[in-house]
């Protein structure tokens, strides 16, 4: 067992002193396979961690959500959808809801407005007040105690003192929401009083909520019932999709990474072919010349793959990806700024690890086996 130990540690000290004999080579070959790594990283890392935060969010929503449909578009409930729905078996409470979204040209973006529900004190807004999302605040300058002033697609002008600005941890769902009392949503939209945007329904017993969705399709056929695993799906296969799409468009650098990784690992110098020769003649293996490379690629691949994945865990905990952000949040102006804790997946770093040590691996091996195999008095010369 001793004498095994050695003679791998000798293995690994020898190809160290080989790749310290070509530092030029060797030292592109880590920067830009640390780079792709980097890149690759930071979509993989930032994807998931996106799709975590949009989770947790969800969690905390309503178990079922009922909107009206007609012709296929959503339209609004009514005060006798309400009371319908609030006769079913499993249904510990129902929460009517108003919300609607408006262009604001000073700000160059869309807002959503929302009554904040009865049950959610902690937001409680009063008549003239409002509570505004980090990226509303950001947009208009604005800090608690500020006038806001917003003007309907109708004429309507809206005059509000912002109460309080949303935490930012909450700004992947809140960065364009501002909550106004509801006096002031139905005179501003000009909504008559019986009306609601959709119905919010909290079930008591969480396995009953598909049960409690069909007894309420039943009562209510002209309603669309979306539960929070629809809404969870939905949002998976979003972020799915664009970090997908992000990852295609980086194709190309890994096919780059991939010519490079051949040509440097294939392009054997002369001095590297005499030192394999040299290697036969004083008795080494073939197996035993395959495994020296293959531990001068391990090192190579394992500096700049530790780089690369620090690099982008880096990226995205400090610097919130600023590179694939936009393109993975969706966001059209309002780019919500919050914290981001990415966990070291070990199904990812496996699927990165495929998808750019494999490459260089097999890239080595090849020309390493015809020189190996070749004769030493052939190859010296």
């Amino acid at each position: 067992m001793r004498a095994a130990f050695e003679r791998r540690r000798h293995l690994v000290d020898f190809a160290v002193g080989s790749l310290a004999r070509h530092p030029t080579k060797n030292l592109g070959l880590v920067v830009t396979y640390a780079l792709v790594v980097f890149l690759v990283g930071s979509v993989m890392l930032y994807g998931s961690a996106i799709r975590r935060e949009a989770a947790a969010m969800l969690s905390s929503g309503p178990e079922i959500t009922a909107q009206a449909m007609v012709m296929g578009r959503h339209d609004m409930s009514t005060s006798a959808d309400v009371a319908a729905l609030k006769g079913l078996r499993g249904v510990r409470r129902i929460e009517p809801r108003l919300w609607g979204y408006l262009w604001d040209s000073a700000g160059a973006a869309n807002y959503t407005l929302m009554v904040p529900p009865p049950s959610d004190a902690a937001h409680a807004v009063g008549k003239g007040e409002a509570i505004v999302g980090e990226g509303v605040a950001r947009a208009r300058k604005l800090k608690p105690g500020a006038m806001l002033f917003l003007v309907s697609p109708s004429g309507k002008f809206l005059k509000t003192r912002v109460k309080s600005i949303l935490s930012s941890d909450s700004a992947l769902v809140s960065s364009d929401l501002v909550l106004v009392e509801e006096a002031d949503f139905r005179a501003f939209f000009e909504l008559p009083a019986d009306v609601w945007t959709d119905v919010a329904i909290t079930v008591t017993n969480p396995r009953e909520v598909t049960t409690v969705a069909e007894k309420a399709a039943l009562k209510l056929p002209r309603h669309r019932f979306v539960t929070r695993a629809d809404m969870s799906r939905t949002a998976e296969a979003l972020f799915s999709w664009r970090e997908g799409l992000t990852l295609a468009l980086l194709a190309g650098a890994l096919v780059a990474f991939a010519i490079l990784a051949f040509d440097k690992a294939s392009g054997l110098s002369a001095e590297e072919r005499r030192e394999i020769g040299i290697l036969k003649a004083i008795g080494w293996e073939t197996g035993d010349v395959i495994a020296l490379k293959l531990v001068e690629g391990g090192l190579v691949s394992g500096v700049a793959f530790l780089v690369g994945v620090i690099g982008a865990w880096a990226h995205v905990r400090f610097f919130a990806a600023g590179l694939f952000a936009p393109v993975l949040e969706g966001w059209s102006t309002l780019y919500p700024r919050f914290p981001l804790a990415p966990s070291i997946d070990a199904l990812e770093i496996a699927t990165l690890a495929a998808l750019t040590v494999a490459p260089f691996t097999a890239a080595i091996l090849v020309p390493v086996w015809r020189t190996a195999t070749a004769d030493p008095d052939a190859v010296m010369r």
